[in-house]
């Protein structure tokens, strides 16, 4: 008996003087006013494991693009190149014919953009303050325009625009904008109308008092306050239609149009990056030689270096109006 007396108290004396069971439980598990470190490093593991699903492909492509052709043919070579070979980017361009491709991808993009914000903009305001007969209805068919997919209407529409003679034309894209049908259209509407829901009605009701219209509670109360949705669907809208390579050559830069050399733009011109790299040295007594992945990447970071930039720059408005976009109002 006191043998196990003994070996208790040692057991005690030789703990650590500050050890406290609470306050390890609470370092790992957290309370309520302090994250545990169990779960902190849960949300590290998973952003970090996100991030690097999405910035892979980025990483990938940038450093093979900076790869010569003796570097793609090293095994020893895997991420870092021997040198940062800037030619790739030279070729990429002269096949690509960058500067006008730019030119031309942001009026493309640009138009249909200001223009679709505006529209959209009223449209939601419209359903979002006044009630009228056939309102459910309505929206109901805005939701179920933006289930459908884009290749059911495709044909018809082409169809449509042939005989309107908006083929070929920046109208075709500009047009369906200005009348609430350019891209993703629906989900902007949708965006604008739960926000100006949002507005306090006290505000439109009290300039209706001064003798404010319809009209100029909306320019000067509800639509200045909007900001953070027309941020938001700014960006989007502007993406969406960058990225639109198919519809940009089945309307406005296809081989259909009759205007194929008028317009292009930069995805455009990556869709069919081998046949104009061929074209341009079949035509050029400069030829750029054989085509490989580093030119082909270069060609595609090209492409995407606009709205990597339009990014970076806007990222924290961007953040901003995401959240902004959430208050409740009255």
């Amino acid at each position: 008996m006191s043998d196990f007396k003994l070996k208790k108290q040692d057991k005690v004396k030789f703990m650590p003087p500050h050890f406290n069971k609470d306050k390890a439980r609470k370092f790992l598990m957290g309370s309520k006013d302090q994250q545990g470190f169990v779960i902190s490093l849960i949300k590290y593991v998973l952003l970090i494991g996100i991030g690097f699903v999405y910035l892979y492909p980025l990483l990938y492509m940038l450093s093979t693009s900076l790869m010569s052709i003796d570097d793609l043919l090293d095994a020893s070579i895997k991420w870092i190149p021997s040198s940062l070979y800037l030619e790739n980017y030279k070729k990429a361009s002269r096949a690509m014919v960058f500067w006008n491709a730019f030119k031309d991808s942001v009026i493309i993009a640009g138009l249909p953009t200001l223009i679709q914000v505006c529209t959209c903009a009223f449209i939601g305001y419209g359903f979002s303050r006044f009630e009228f007969k056939g309102k459910k209805i309505m929206l109901g068919i805005l939701l179920f325009s933006f289930i459908l997919p884009t290749q059911v209407t495709m044909m018809p529409t082409y169809v449509l625009f042939t005989k309107f003679k908006l083929i070929g034309e920046l109208n075709a894209f500009n047009l369906p904008a200005l009348l609430g049908q350019g891209i993703k259209a629906q989900i902007f509407i949708l965006i604008f109308y739960q926000f100006f829901k949002q507005v306090p009605q006290a505000l439109i009701e009290a300039a209706h008092i001064d003798g404010a219209g319809y009209f100029k509670s909306f320019f000067k109360i509800s639509l200045p306050s909007a900001a953070p949705a027309i941020l938001v669907v700014f960006l989007f809208s502007i993406v969406w239609y960058w990225n639109e390579s198919y519809l940009t050559q089945l309307y406005i830069a296809g081989l259909g149009t009759g205007n194929a050399n008028k317009w292009t733009s930069l995805v455009v011109e990556l869709k069919n990056f081998q046949d104009i790299f061929a074209q341009y040295n079949q035509g050029n007594q400069q030829q750029l030689g054989n085509i490989n992945e580093s030119i082909q990447m270069a060609g595609t970071m090209l492409s995407i270096v606009p709205l990597l930039l339009m990014y970076a720059f806007m990222q924290k408005y961007f953040v901003e109006s995401i959240d902004r976009t959430g208050i409740t109002g009255e």
